[in-house]
């Protein structure tokens, strides 16, 4: 998961011209999402850390029913005002499973774009992410990832190996839903970076990847040694986009992507190999088949088996859309007495 990146503005033929009305839009919606985002960590981020002392599942329960309200904003903005689509393919999802999720990572926004499959499946606020630990130190943002106990990691195995085991430990409780999003290619994609997997895969006999970089295999055996006897599948995730990936600004601007293809492989965690050499060898071969099948989606501009996924419910974003606005004023007089 990478930290976000500047608007860039290379001469490259948007899907849409970033025109006075949607840049005025998203800067709107941007102060929208950041106001809230500080208001829930100021009002709701002590209560979660200090009942979290006394028992971990139910402050787990609120923090992720609060997590939910505001993510649902995002996935709201991608399809209900930015008029983006997203196409789901493959295997269909049953509703709250405990998962790991691995996924391809194409652009910096990849990440927030399982929330709209996560907001279908009733799981939103249960997704967790493995992160590079400079995203832990972002204003706000890094308090909440802290908050909702996301995974930070450094990419040098010595030092990550007890922080990620510690963590996943405590993931461990079936009571507690859990979508666990982990990225084994460690970084976005990029032609240099492919290039350079290339070459490194040629010098040490892997296979030679077009679409993605060779996957990491030690988090993801880790992942599935800690946390195996309580998930019920793994979901290999595949994201590709029409007609150019987007930057996390054309999101937000709604100049890009015009539309988002994911395709879900869902395999039962029992039918993946248990010893740490079978395991990455499944995955070393999973990334072949996403590297196939990504090519293929080059070729003919989708997935197989599309329509796995139903529509998202404008009824349903809205409501969770006004759900904070009378918490928040709630709160804000008290806040304000405070300070007078």
């Amino acid at each position: 998961m990478e930290v976000f990146q500047p608007f860039k503005t290379a001469d490259r033929q948007r899907h849409r011209p970033l025109t006075p009305f949607r840049f005025t839009r998203g800067l709107i919606c941007l102060l929208v999402f950041l106001s809230t985002s500080f208001m829930f960590l100021v009002y709701f981020g002590p209560l979660a850390l200090m009942t979290r002392l006394a028992n971990v599942h139910y402050p787990r329960k609120v923090a992720s029913f609060i997590f939910s309200i505001w993510l649902t904003l995002w996935p709201f903005l991608f399809e209900k005002i930015n008029g983006t689509k997203v196409v789901f393919s493959g295997n269909a999802v049953p509703p709250k499973e405990r998962v790991l999720i691995i996924s391809n990572h194409r652009t910096e926004v990849d990440w927030m774009y399982l929330w709209d499959l996560a907001l279908r499946k009733g799981c939103l606020g249960s997704i967790k992410y493995i992160l590079k630990s400079s995203l832990m130190k972002l204003p706000v943002f890094g308090w909440g990832f802290h908050i909702l106990e996301f995974i930070s990691v450094d990419r040098k195995w010595e030092v990550d190996e007890p922080v990620m085991h510690q963590m996943l430990s405590t993931f461990k409780d079936p009571r507690d839903r859990l979508w666990l999003a982990l990225f084994p290619e460690g970084t976005d994609f990029t032609e240099l970076k492919c290039l350079r997997s290339k070459k490194f895969a040629a010098e040490v006999g892997l296979p030679v990847l077009t679409n993605v970089l060779l996957p990491k295999t030690k988090g993801f055996c880790l992942c599935l040694e800690v946390l195996r006897s309580s998930l019920d599948a793994v979901y290999d995730i595949s994201i590709a986009y029409k007609h150019q990936c987007p930057t996390f600004l054309d999101n937000v601007f709604g100049v890009d992507p015009a539309e988002v293809h994911i395709h879900i492989r869902r395999i039962p965690v029992k039918d993946i190999p248990a010893s740490d050499s079978e395991a990455a060898t499944w995955l070393m071969n999973t990334f072949q088949l996403k590297d196939r099948l990504l090519s293929d989606f080059k070729i003919h501009g989708h997935f197989p088996n599309e329509g796995t996924g139903e529509e998202l419910s404008t009824l349903k974003c809205l409501v969770n859309l006004m759900t904070p606005m009378p918490l928040i004023g709630s709160f804000t007089p008290v806040f304000r007495c405070k300070k007078t």
